[in-house]
């Protein structure tokens, strides 16, 4: 569409509006909380009546109770609405020009889900594929949901829907705001904005956290590399509280990575520990009892300190190197989680993931040559360090454990539709045609999972890409390890909901994070998986879907085929069989009420089952989920 200056009067002048943006509120998106705080669960809260909150969302009204520019809510113009005669037109004008338009919504307190929505037109004149030049940005509250640009330019309104479940309660502001310079013009066209609200707060959160222990309440870590950034030193220090009734006399740091030294020659090294009395290394070196100097009473805090050593080995694994770049996943040492069946020292497993971890917070510093760059776990900072060297300084909040990785990358980054920044690290021999599709796939998935589960709250996501990695893909919160390949990477980023976000028991119910996020990859890919259940063949009569990690170590060449193949399609045989709301519900629903916590198989089975009015006994036991 050509430049042209709009008239007032072809944007009905008659519907003016204030030119000031409603107060927006100051609620930043972060997500639900409700297992953060063991001591406040099994509070009810308010019963839910679903409903829509923005009024006029499709401006058959004029203005009224939108606040905006001058002309924004017109009826022509050379542009036309979605459905109705009315929408609002954001900026067009071809010349330097800013223009707005919020509504303040109130969100009820009693509703678990909250999803915006709004059908956007882009149309410009500027003929760039790579600069943007003209942007609207859309926000709830203060928190930024999307930024668009002349970039998006597409025929026709394209539907854009956001998470904001985690606004229940608040009363904030639903603004738009579009800027434009002072060349080539750039029309944001927005109609029929909906803010859906549902969902019954009552469903209760799991009744077995608390007497999960000890509850991390900080990594605080501090270490500088060697040239290579394959050999780290510098000290660690965990804080922690005991939120179960039973005293705590001992606690137990996993020391992970220690499976791939000879023990007792490792490379994980911790000394000087502070806070305890060190015992010796069992479970193949894997854990180290601590015996604290008290008993730890219930709700009482305590803390250990330590130096830490760490030697990454050659070879391209989740802890190696390939080359001149080191993946660091697992090494930080780690609380052991004692639970209602005693501590949990399972051992490492090769096969797949033994790892069980309470969210914590991680303050991570990490001293190392200028020349490499390290990818992280959480939103990192670089600052100048001594003559040739950057000390990057990684936060991240309700994280499960810490990896990175250090090497001379290339790196390409960019911002989701949804607002995520996506960061793809290639090691040499990726091609840039590879690292570009790679960056695309991230931004596609974390936003496709964002939209079913819940918003993505750990801010950035960094991919390490690399062909040589005989695992395929490996998951870590905001950062991951994977091939050159779609259907991989959106795997990988959908464990930040399952493992990362909705946590689990890893060694015993390796099903909870490996199908759910296989289900989540065809969701994501537009798979339905349509007759999968009807191929499943069993091995023997002990193999289920539940079996932990022990059997499967035992019998590895099943291993893939049960829990990400059989797994999945029991879950889609599950949505067939309850129906595709339900089951949308029930996924979305039950991430909410484990958020931060731990699911248990029990707890799925009860959700699904409150979910539906179908008998699912016969179904669980045909799927062998015990």
């Amino acid at each position: 569409m050509s430049d042209r200056l709009r008239v007032l009067a072809t944007r009905a002048a008659a519907l003016l509006s204030t030119t000031v943006l409603v107060a927006a509120g100051t609620a930043a998106l972060t997500a639900p909380t409700a297992q953060a705080a063991e001591g406040t669960k099994g509070v009810a809260a308010a019963s839910c009546t679903a409903t829509q909150v923005v009024a006029n969302g499709g401006f058959e009204s004029g203005t009224t109770p939108w606040t905006s520019s001058s002309g924004v809510v017109t009826s022509g113009g050379g542009q036309s609405a979605h459905g109705g005669t009315y929408f609002a037109w954001l900026n067009g004008y071809g010349s330097a020009h800013t223009d707005s338009l919020a509504q303040t919504v109130t969100l009820p307190a009693g509703c678990t889900t909250a999803s915006l929505s709004f059908w956007l037109h882009v149309d410009t004149a500027e003929t760039t594929k790579t600069t943007a030049y003209d942007k609207l940005t859309a926000k709830i509250g203060t928190t930024t949901l999307a930024t668009y640009s002349n970039l998006d330019a597409a025929a026709g309104y394209v539907k854009k829907t956001f998470d904001v479940s985690a606004f229940a309660g608040q009363t904030v502001s639903v603004s738009f705001s579009g800027v434009e310079d002072s060349g080539l013009q750039t029309s944001f066209v927005l109609d029929d904005v909906a803010l859906d609200v549902s969902g019954d707060g009552t469903t209760p959160p799991p009744t077995t956290d608390a007497t999960r222990t000890p509850a991390p309440t900080g990594y605080t870590v501090n270490l500088t590399s060697d040239a290579t950034g394959a050999n780290w030193t510098g000290h660690q220090s965990i804080g922690f509280t005991n939120p179960s009734a039973t005293p705590l006399t001992e606690v137990y740091l996993r020391l992970w990575d220690n499976y791939h030294g000879s023990c007792p020659t490792t490379p994980i090294t911790v000394s000087n520990l502070t806070g305890g009395t060190a015992g010796a290394l069992t479970v193949g070196c894997t854990a180290l009892k601590v015996t604290l100097p008290a008993p730890l009473a219930q709700g009482a805090s305590g803390s250990v300190g330590f130096d830490l050593s760490i030697a990454v080995p050659s070879g391209a694994d989740r802890f190696g190197r390939d080359g001149a770049f080191a993946n660091i996943g697992n090494a930080l040492p780690v609380l052991a989680v004692r639970d209602a069946a005693g501590w949990h020292l399972d051992p490492y497993t090769n096969n797949g993931e033994s790892f069980y971890t309470l969210a914590s917070d991680y303050t991570v510093t990490l001293d190392h040559p200028s020349s490499l760059l390290v990818p992280a776990t959480g939103t990192s900072v670089d600052t100048p360090g001594t003559s040739g060297r950057t000390v990057t300084t990684a936060t991240a909040k309700k994280v499960r454990e810490f990896a990175w990785a250090a090497g001379p990358f290339s790196k390409i980054s960019g911002t989701s539709p949804g607002g995520v920044a996506v960061n793809i690290y290639s090691v040499s021999g990726i091609s840039s045609a590879d690292s570009q599709s790679m960056l695309s796939t991230a931004k596609s998935a974390v936003d496709s999972h964002a939209a079913r589960f819940g918003a993505y709250p750990y801010g950035e996501l960094d991919a390490v890409i690399d062909n040589n990695y005989w695992f395929g893909g490996m998951e870590y919160p905001g950062f991951v390890l994977d091939l050159v390949s779609t259907t991989a990477l959106t795997h990988e980023i959908g464990h930040q909901w399952w493992y990362g976000i909705v946590g689990d028991d890893e060694y015993n119910s390796p099903w909870l994070d490996e199908a759910f996020t296989d289900y989540a990859t065809d969701l994501a890919l537009g798979k339905t998986g349509t007759n999968c259940w009807s191929s499943v063949s069993w091995a023997s009569s002990a193999e289920k879907i539940t079996n932990s990690m022990a059997y499967w170590d035992a019998n590895s060449s099943r291993y893939s085929t049960v829990i990400y193949n059989y797994g999945k399609c029991a879950l889609h045989d599950l949505r067939r069989t309850i129906g595709d709301a339900a089951m949308t519900t029930l996924l979305h629903d039950y991430a909410a009420a484990h958020w931060y916590g731990i699911s248990t198989t029990a707890e799925f089975k009860a959700a699904a089952q409150a979910a539906t009015t179908v008998d699912l006994t016969s179904f669980w036991t045909q799927h062998r989920i015990g």
